[in-house]
């Protein structure tokens, strides 16, 4: 039951910081967060740099409000510091973050762009084109990707506030999956907004566990081909001014499950 009540959650964190990739010659495991425009991605990194470091912390940008309005627009790879003073280090999971798929040709992220992202094509800072992929020859073109530059693990993120996501979206995000299914890389996805989308949870997080609304929602995954359960709700830090257990909770049990997806993909590398 992908919205049973997931483990301790001292011991997820403890799991999530003490991570390191299986093998040495890879420095970060790499998740690469895809969907929809609006459906939270910046705001779970900031979430996720938030249960790392302890404290509430804005390493992303993202927009103020739920909309459906793109924000990002760049390749660019999140990078979480833990500890302080002579113990600070890189935590070792980093996400890369791709502008939002759109309905029509000319539009948001164009799929062959995160189908080169998955192979570790796109350098940092490009600035995606919706009508014009990159190519090779073009000067953010990475010719020869790394074991880091590739990507371990892919999370499709789509809000439960959705009513209806466009066939012409679902198919991009269906050409992705096969991408990464023939690439051999693991995938999952998060369910966003869950307090927004349900009055019962809104009212108390933990009542994600037994809403009967938010478990139909979850079968949004069949539309992409995700099982339910790789499916994982999550509730992103927004105006809180303090960390609190049970958003920690949810964002931790879908990041340990990153963890053991990628290292399972690292180790077959």
């Amino acid at each position: 039951d992908v919205l049973s009540v997931p483990r301790n959650v001292q011991e997820d964190h403890q799991y999530v910081q003490k991570y390191k990739p299986a093998h040495d010659n890879i420095r970060y495991l790499r998740v690469l967060l895809y969907g929809p425009v609006g459906a939270g991605r910046s705001s779970f990194i900031n979430s996720v740099s938030n249960v790392i470091r302890g404290r509430i912390s804005i390493p992303a940008l993202a927009g103020a409000t739920y909309s459906c309005q793109r924000f990002t627009t760049m390749f660019e790879t999140h990078k979480f510091i833990k500890g302080r003073g002579n113990e600070k280090t890189i935590y070792p999971v980093v996400f890369s973050d791709i502008m939002g798929v759109e309905e029509g040709e000319s539009r948001g992220v164009h799929e062959d762009d995160i189908k080169l992202a998955l192979k570790g094509h796109v350098k940092e800072g490009h600035k995606f084109n919706p009508v014009s992929p990159l190519a090779e020859g073009h000067p953010d073109y990475n010719l020869n990707p790394s074991a880091d530059d590739k990507v371990h693990v892919l999370v499709c993120v789509l809000s439960a506030n959705y009513t209806l996501i466009k066939p012409s979206v679902l198919e991009k995000l269906k050409n992705v999956r096969e991408t990464a299914s023939d690439l051999g890389i693991p995938q999952m996805a998060m369910m966003t907004h869950i307090d927004e989308a349900c009055g019962e949870t809104e009212k108390d997080l933990k009542n994600v566990y037994k809403s009967k609304y938010l478990k139909k929602r979850v079968n949004f995954s069949a539309a992409v081909g995700i099982p339910l359960n790789c499916v994982f709700p999550v509730k992103n830090y927004s105006d809180e001014i303090d960390l609190k257990d049970d958003i920690d909770t949810l964002i931790l049990s879908a990041l340990r499950k990153m963890i053991d997806f990628g290292d399972d993909f690292i180790e077959r590398m």
